[in-house]
């Protein structure tokens, strides 16, 4: 085990340098990871290009990264030393297990909710990191390093989803076909929805959406584009658009779920009548709980591919071409390999 790492800091916005640190010792209950495979996410973009984030403000120096698959190579008191060796997908919220909402299982909900990747938490673009054991969700042999780096994206949706009821049959309408969006679509392919809408600005987006499962896509820079009002048993908003939230909502049969999962501004208006007269049931959707071993589940035995969402490849030296090249992807994910 070497005594030194290499880590990507972000001092500020556009300025990333590469330091040499201590690799960690895991403490009671945590496992070392040696990280694998770190996806680079729209919020890790945020925060190098604007300083700014989701819930996050860059006032100090930090590792971003919250998406990202390890192998552990040591285990902390209290956890099985056998657990060496295993590939796992790395769950990144650190929650403090003692709140209201920590002991009703919405761990993502809790008080004093941090997450890896954001100011006061270093993430996954560094070659090693500690975490919590159980937050270290081990995958099977037939999962690459990088498809378990997107259980995390996948989680969202699944998380989604299941407020939305969705099941077989289901007709949904997903707004934003982004990866968020697209893992939204191929979940709810996998979970038996039947009539799967995608709308998107990006023919190439919408391609993508078409190959994770979505059944129907519609590209809104075009004219004379309409979706059909009334018709959909859920409508999983991703886009964070309030153009797209005014064309969802009519969308909504009666007594069909609304789920908002896209960051869009602080404030904008809703359709309270429509919603009152359909009976819509409105939710937001923060993150995931208690998704991670579902979602591994489904992407082992094959109903969701992962994979095609897999991008361009990069060292830790290349971290500033990936984040560029995230924000102006087409919908797959950049993969950072820290050790390479």
């Amino acid at each position: 085990m070497p005594s030194t790492m290499r880590a990507s800091v972000l001092i500020a916005p556009h300025q990333l340098t590469i330091e040499e640190r201590p690799v960690p010792e895991p403490g009671p209950g945590e496992v070392l990871l040696r990280v694998e495979s770190a996806a680079v996410s729209g919020s890790d973009v945020n925060l190098w290009s604007r300083g700014r984030g989701t819930n996050a403000v860059l006032s100090e120096p930090v590792v971003l990264g919250r998406t990202a698959s390890g192998t552990v190579v040591a285990s902390g008191a209290g956890i099985d030393p056998g657990r060496v060796g295993q590939l796992v997908a790395i769950e990144p919220t650190l929650c403090c297990r003692h709140c209201t909402m920590c002991h009703q299982g919405r761990f993502n909900l809790c008080e004093q909710i941090r997450f890896l990747g954001t100011p006061g938490s270093d993430g996954a673009f560094r070659e090693y990191l500690t975490l919590a054991a159980d937050f270290a969700h081990p995958v099977p042999g037939e999962l690459s390093a990088d498809v378990a780096a997107l259980i995390e994206p996948m989680s969202v949706g699944l998380a989604a989803l299941r407020k939305a009821h969705v099941g077989a049959g289901s007709r949904v309408l997903v707004t934003g076909a982004g990866p968020i969006g697209l893992t939204t679509v191929a979940v709810a392919k996998a979970l038996g929805a039947t009539d799967i809408t995608v709308t998107d600005l990006s023919a190439d987006r919408l391609e993508l959406a078409r190959e994770a499962g979505a059944t129907t896509m519609l590209d809104m820079t075009s004219m004379g584009v309409v979706i059909p009002e009334t018709h959909f048993d859920a409508f999983i908003e991703c886009s964070g658009s309030p153009a797209a939230m005014r064309r969802g909502f009519p969308a909504v049969r009666p007594a069909g779920r609304v789920v908002l999962v896209g960051r869009g501004p602080e404030q904008f208006a809703v359709p309270v009548a429509l919603m009152q007269n359909r009976e819509l049931t409105v939710v937001g959707s923060f993150r995931y709980a208690n998704t991670f071993a579902t979602a591994i589940d489904l992407a082992a035995a094959g109903m969701v591919d992962l994979a095609g969402l897999v991008g361009e490849h990069y060292g830790l030296d290349e971290i500033e071409h990936s984040l560029d090249t995230t924000r102006h992807s087409s919908g797959r994910k950049s993969i950072v390999h820290p050790g390479r």
